[in-house]
């Protein structure tokens, strides 16, 4: 049950980052609720696919859907109040999010039987992939892939889950709180990953 709240709230999390970003894009209405459902389950999509689940298994989550839709719907409606509230949540509501879903994917490749190659693989694109695609849609370079340390953090869920350092319950959580310490600590210190531009200075 608790394990379900925590998605929840990332699922409210990354469907309203979808949202707010296609506003800002000047998306219509559509636009803005296709943008805030691939954040929300674009990931999970991309995971099953490249670890032989079907695509389809995803409409089973009927009441994250709903809550998804709801979500973009409020925002959409009311984007003011929704910002105010986001400006002081959003982050540490999507440290959750990416925590649960980083966690959960690498459960889920973890239960099929996968290498820690493909356990990682699905943990990131659990946690971070919706963003990804949210991003390109919009024209926009990946943030999780530039602008801050966000992919590293599902790696290191993907890791402790795949190697086995973390399976019971009590471990997992442990592992979420640590996640979410992490990203929040990354964000709010403003760590970064090192870059190598081959952009040559103009003359």
């Amino acid at each position: 049950m608790t394990w379900d709240v925590l998605s929840i709230i990332g699922t409210i999390a990354f469907a309203v980052s979808g949202a707010f970003i296609a506003m800002e894009e000047e998306y219509d209405i559509l636009g803005v609720y296709i943008l805030g459902i691939v954040t929300a389950f674009g990931g999970g999509a991309i995971r099953n696919l490249l670890i032989g689940v079907p695509v389809s298994a995803l409409w089973e989550q009927g009441l994250f859907f709903q809550i998804a839709l709801l979500s973009i719907t409020a925002t959409f409606l009311f984007p003011n109040s929704i910002l105010r509230q986001w400006k002081r949540w959003g982050n540490f509501s999507d440290a959750i999010g990416l925590a649960a879903f980083a966690i959960q994917g690498a459960l889920y490749a973890t239960s099929m039987g996968h290498p820690l190659s493909a356990v990682i693989v699905a943990a990131v694109l659990t946690g971070s992939g919706g963003g990804i695609v949210r991003d390109l849609l919009a024209r926009r370079k990946p943030t999780v892939l530039k602008d801050e340390i966000y992919a590293l953090w599902a790696i290191l869920a993907g890791l402790i889950v795949g190697l086995q350092i973390a399976s019971s319950p009590v471990e997992l959580y442990v592992l979420f709180g640590l996640l979410v310490a992490c990203r929040m600590l990354s964000y709010m210190y403003k760590w970064k990953l090192p870059i190598r531009s081959i952009r040559q200075p103009n003359m």
